[in-house]
């Protein structure tokens, strides 16, 4: 038996697997990784597999990076956690200072949760207590796009519109309100994304101009909707969002917990509109896939609504055991020293370039309907019929079949149901990016091949979503 079986035997005796219907391992191996060294993950037989997703988004350094590595061990010999409840520390003070410095101007204060869904809740939290501290507690309703995703706690779906997480759960749900997307692959032929994205705005002032009076905020993940299948938008909606939520005395929460640190092609999606949320939520990259850890930043007007004296209980009372954890700071601030010293954002447009270029005859293939990019991520659409733009139907899985080519070819595609996408560590080269851009060609013949009778070919589950 290889030291592969072995694990995986250990690992299902015990474990219950994130987004995942365990009973898919009894055909579908797991992959037990042993180490990870920059792009590379290698399995305990000593197979590599390219990391074309980050490890759901999180890596941008590399695995085993040595000054996220060697930052982490000096902290460690001097403090690995104390509560940040009446006590603080440098590395929490020095991060905090850095994310103000770096993110739009009026960003000044920033509160830390344990994880992306935690920080959602933080930021609605926050939002709906303002309205009740400032005399308005009736706007307690959110309101959110259609194919959304912004989490897995109940307050977290409830902003979501992505049903194979939502559906089961209603009962627990926040009554919210949905807007269509201005998500442009769907968008009239012959017309930009500028234009489409513009129209559909259109809806977004007219919930607004309805029901101003009882939402706190209007939550949004800026110009790439992720879990959604990496639907893109143009920037103008952000900034004509801005200008409405102004209008209308209403929150505009960014949930840039996968699209931040430079995902879009700049360092925060929220800069390209030019504009400054209310609420910044940041994850994911925050610690370079190191170490759990969310920040949310948000005005000086927002915290000022609860400073005040303990008595008129104003106080924000929310806390998470782990806030502000040193070895995450550590690594956090080993990530943004690696963004400030290494150029990171204009090499970039380089790797992206070469994505693009890598990725074009796709767009001739008989069964893509789109590739689409947004900065340094990437997302080919998979469909039945090209010109009707009609999708396969979810039972034949056919992303399957490009993941696990993906597997044999040595490289982790995790496609979004039919959507193939490339959101690789920024360490990533020129010539692996055309490796993966080979493997996702085969696998992408491979998967519109199979027989529709086939039931193993989409995502690894029902329905074209992944929660990343």
């Amino acid at each position: 038996m290889t030291q592969n079986s072995q694990w995986m035997q250990r690992d299902l005796a015990v474990l219950w697997h994130p987004c995942t219907q365990m009973k898919d391992h009894e055909r579908l191996p797991l992959i037990p990784i042993r180490r990870g060294d920059g792009v590379w993950l290698e399995d305990f037989d000593g197979k590599r597999y390219l990391d074309a997703v980050s490890s759901w988004w999180v890596n941008v350094f590399g695995h085993g990076n040595s000054r996220i590595n060697q930052r982490i061990k000096d902290q460690l010999e001097n403090l690995e956690h104390v509560m940040l409840a009446g006590f603080t520390h440098a590395p929490v003070v020095e991060l905090s200072e850095r994310l103000v410095q770096i993110t739009p101007a009026g960003l000044n204060k920033v509160f830390y949760a344990d994880n992306g869904s935690s920080g959602i809740e933080v930021a609605l939290k926050m939002s709906h207590h303002y309205w009740i501290n400032t005399g308005k507690p009736e706007k307690k309703r959110f309101v959110t796009l259609t194919n959304s995703y912004h989490g897995e706690t109940v307050a977290a779906m409830s902003v979501g519109d992505v049903a194979l997480f939502t559906d089961t759960y209603k009962a627990l749900l926040l009554d919210t309100i949905k807007v269509p997307s201005p998500d442009c692959y769907l968008r009239p032929e012959g017309m930009g994304w500028e234009e489409h994205s513009r129209n559909l705005f259109a809806a977004m002032e007219q919930t607004l101009e309805q029901h101003a009076h009882e939402v706190a905020a209007v939550i949004v993940e800026p110009l790439i909707q992720g879990a959604g299948g990496m639907r893109m938008y143009h920037p103008i909606y952000l900034k004509l969002l801005r200008e409405a939520c102004d209008r209308h005395s209403v929150h505009l929460i960014h949930d840039e917990i996968a699209v931040g640190f430079g995902r879009t092609g700049t360092m925060f999606a929220c800069e390209q509109a030019s504009i400054t949320p209310d609420f910044l939520v940041l994850s994911k990259a925050l610690t370079g896939g190191y170490l759990p850890m969310a920040a949310v930043l948000t005005t000086d007007q927002v915290y000022g609504a609860f400073y005040d004296d303990y008595a008129t209980l104003r106080a924000f009372l929310h806390s998470h055991t782990y806030t502000g954890n040193p070895l995450a700071c550590a690594a956090a601030l080993a990530t943004l020293d690696i963004f400030r010293d290494d150029n990171v954002i204009e090499n970039n447009k380089a790797l992206a370039s070469r994505m693009a270029g890598a990725t074009a005859h796709l767009v001739d293939h008989p069964h893509v309907a789109e590739v689409r990019q947004t900065g340094m991520a990437l997302a080919i659409e998979m469909v039945r019929d090209k010109v009707g733009k009609v999708a396969y139907p979810w039972q034949q899985r056919r992303g399957l079949a490009v993941y696990q080519h993906a597997l044999e070819r040595g490289a982790l595609l995790r496609p979004l149901g039919s959507v193939v996408y490339f959101l690789p560590p920024y360490v990533i080269t020129p010539e692996q990016i055309d490796f993966l851009a080979e493997v996702a060609s085969e696998g992408i013949d491979i998967a519109t091949r199979q027989s529709t009778s086939v039931s193993v070919a989409s995502d690894l589950y029902p329905n074209h979503r992944d929660p990343g």
